[in-house]
């Protein structure tokens, strides 16, 4: 990627008109090479301000819901933070640059693979990967300061809640899959904040994301 890529100035340009002004998480998606985590057939679109198809199935976020997920988490440097599903590693790449150590969790062995390889080619040294179910967590490393999920859930497992310190933010998106026929959002992107009674929850921007399933797939 060029220093001064026009479509990485045409994407930051979107996203301040969508009304993203943080100045932190706008810098580290300007610094992220986003070419770098979708397929070569998709190269030409990779900063387009649009999801986008990978392997399994998956998607890579678009930017737009990417920016509003970082900046619902409100990490600082000092944080450790939980991210279940890896996808291709964007949304990974991009928290990196902003807390202490990102913890991220993927079903799918070849994605899993092919984003522990990106994140060496980066030299991102503060991403831990782990194949395995995201429904579990990573309770050997818990608690933690944050937690993203990646993956539309009916509602967040209670494991993850109590992975979650007492006053950590988690952000979802929650609803029910999509009918295949409707074009119109059904999951909801949403902020909670752990407290002493529960979970005070936010609703942030309508969403479509894939279902999150238990397991690890044989593939």
């Amino acid at each position: 990627m060029q220093e001064f890529d026009p479509r990485l100035i045409a994407l930051v340009m979107a996203l301040r008109r969508q009304g993203i002004t943080d100045a932190r998480v706008l810098s580290a998606i300007e610094r992220t090479p986003r070419e770098m985590f979708v397929g070569e057939a998709f190269e030409h679109a990779a900063y387009d301000n649009s999801a986008l198809p990978i392997a399994c199935g998956q998607t890579i976020s678009q930017p737009y819901v990417v920016a509003v997920s970082t900046i619902a988490l409100e990490v600082n440097d000092s944080m450790r933070v939980l991210e279940i599903g890896t996808g291709s590693g964007y949304q990974a790449a991009v928290l990196a640059q902003l807390c202490r150590r990102v913890y991220s969790i993927e079903r799918h062995r070849s994605l899993h693979l092919e984003a522990e390889r990106r994140f060496k080619a980066l030299r991102i040294p503060n991403i831990a990967t782990k194949l395995g179910d995201g429904f579990a967590g990573w309770p050997e490393q818990a608690p933690f300061d944050r937690i993203l999920l990646t993956a539309a859930v009916p509602s967040v497992p209670q494991a993850l809640i109590e992975q979650l310190k007492p006053g950590g933010i988690l952000v979802a998106p929650v609803g029910e899959q999509p009918d295949s026929n409707l074009e119109s959002n059904c999951q909801l992107l949403t902020k909670m904040i752990r407290t002493e009674t529960g979970l005070k929850k936010e609703a942030l921007i309508p969403v479509v994301f894939v279902p999150m399933l238990p397991g690890v797939p044989q593939d």
